[in-house]
């Protein structure tokens, strides 16, 4: 009784969306509505939300396909979702804000804010500053399966960890993307305001910017009503329905759930130098900013197949390009079923959100360049063509690596009988603590929130799979290398694994 009650509500909501709307739909989005249900149908998406701005007012927002896939509730442009990194914008702007108040500089140490913050190296305590937390430039690589694997609730003991995360380059050598320079920021706020972050948030954007029902929190996303549930496409034809992952105290890089309506009065303050009706939500020096290009990320020189795409620099949370010949800010956001885009060209004063409940989505660059062009007068790309064709490329790669694998594949390795026990607790600090134990004669690791089945595929080499049922899928996670401290002895030591790619050796966790 209940479900139907709320299908009856959300079909009334799409339904007065659709006769109240935005007027008149705008001559240049004629057709725009077949061609994101052509978009969602070719990737088989649930469903998307999308809003567009021009100047301060909303001339589009609509939502397409379904909120909740197994019952086919709608999805609207009010529909709740996590919007993941779009985030980072909001924790940077609100150091901008409390340095407008005079209560912190760019050039301040982030330890003179955080006492018992140390980073791995000596030369980082003394030389890093608040703007290289927001510019990803301090040389410390993501390290993104310390908070992925090993979630806190407590950011003080995520602040502990940066210590022993060793850096890939020297100080602002490189631009290396990491979410817990994000999560340092938040803190920095908290101790300055005295207040949480999620309060901050709260008060600074959400309360004055109407976003009424936007959150930063699981608890408070799951008792929203009009809410999407997350989704993963398997084997590319099985949409699968995935729990919310809880980003806990990682939260300010990605924890605020949104939708496509309210993320516009968002945009609405970055279109208008700061103000959002009339209220100086930002000081527009901060707005120039922090849309301006203050690191290099990569070369993104022309390609052939795109020569008006190039140039890729970051500002402050957000990322900075030339698309086809326009000044476009955006940033993606993706966690477990869900991805995310919100972007803005300052200089069309046009600002384009995109949600959708599918996990690693093309969906949201697909629909923000399709509206782009429109909107921007650009003859349109086929964007879906564009699509199937990568997809297409990578399955062909995919192909390779699987070739590759069964071919390379050993099995002379200790099936039975082994005098080895893995079993016990391994810990890193810069990540956490984990135990491996044995069931039914299998090797199982439990982390904080996931389990994994080790699988034996060489002498005391492991790989990890999820348990689906009663089918094995890729973990998505390195192998699990074993370290023994002798051949006669038997006795593991500690455990290496892979879990940041960009170091040369990878992260040893010790058997306790």
């Amino acid at each position: 009784m209940i479900s139907k009650s709320v299908s009856i509500l959300s079909s009334l909501i799409v339904f007065f969306e659709a006769v109240l709307g935005y007027g008149q739909i705008e001559p240049r989005l004629q057709g725009i509505d077949a061609e994101l249900n052509k978009i969602l149908s070719i990737s088989k998406a649930p469903g998307l939300a999308v809003a567009i701005v021009e100047g301060d007012k909303i001339i589009y927002a609509k939502g397409f396909g379904y909120r909740d896939y197994d019952n086919k509730f709608p999805m609207n442009a009010n529909t709740v979702m996590p919007v993941g990194s779009t985030t980072k914008a909001f924790t940077c702007a609100l150091l901008g804000r409390l340095r407008d108040e005079g209560k912190l500089a760019f050039t301040d140490s982030p330890i003179k804010h955080i006492s018992q913050l140390r980073f791995y190296r000596h030369e980082l305590n003394t030389n890093i500053t608040i703007k290289d937390l927001m510019t990803h430039q301090t040389g410390i690589p993501r390290h993104d399966e310390s908070w992925y694997l090993f979630p806190s609730h407590d950011k003080d003991s995520l602040v502990q960890r940066v210590q022993y995360q060793e850096p890939y380059t020297g100080l602002r050598q490189e631009f290396h993307y990491n979410n817990f320079m994000l999560m340092l920021q938040g803190v920095i706020s908290e101790r300055i305001t005295g207040s949480s972050w999620e309060a901050n948030i709260n008060n600074y954007f959400l309360k004055p910017l109407d976003m009424k029902r936007s959150n930063t929190s699981i608890s408070e996303l799951k008792n929203s009503t009009n809410r999407a549930i997350g989704y993963e496409l398997q084997h590319d034809t099985l949409i699968q329905k995935v729990d919310y992952f809880d980003l806990a105290g990682i939260g300010p890089a990605g924890s605020i759930n949104s939708s496509a309506k309210e993320m516009a009065n968002w945009l609405k303050v970055w279109l208008n130098k700061g103000v959002y009706q009339g209220k100086q939500i930002l000081s527009e020096s901060y707005v120039i900013e922090a849309m301006s290009s203050q690191v290099v990320t990569s070369a993104s020189l022309p390609e052939k197949e795109s020569p008006d795409m190039h140039l890729s620099n970051y500002g402050y949370g957000w990322f900075i390009s030339s698309y086809r010949g326009h000044y476009r800010v955006q940033h993606e956001g993706n966690i477990d079923g869900f991805s995310a885009n919100v972007s803005f060209f300052p200089s069309d004063s046009l600002g384009i959100v995109v949600l959708t409940n599918q996990g690693a989505s093309s969906v949201t660059s697909m629909v923000r360049n399709s509206i782009a062009d429109r909107m921007l007068k650009i003859e349109p790309t086929d964007w879906v063509q564009d699509f199937l064709l990568e997809k297409e490329k990578n399955e062909k790669e995919r192909n390779k690596i699987k070739e590759i694998a069964t071919v390379n594949k050993k099995d002379n390795f200790e099936h039975s009988n082994k005098p080895i026990s893995y079993t016990g607790s391994y810990q890193n600090k810069g990540y956490g603590t984990f135990k491996i134990f044995e069931e039914k004669d299998s090797l199982f690791a439990q982390f904080k929130l996931k389990k994994y089945y080790l699988k034996q595929s060489d002498t005391a080499v492991f790989t990890p799979f999820e348990l689906a049922g009663l089918k094995l899928e890729d973990s998505g996670l390195p192998v699990f290398h074993f370290q023994h401290k002798s051949e006669r002895k038997k006795q593991v030591l500690s455990l290496k694994i892979r879990l940041e790619e960009s170091l040369q050796q990878p992260i040893t966790f010790k058997k306790l």
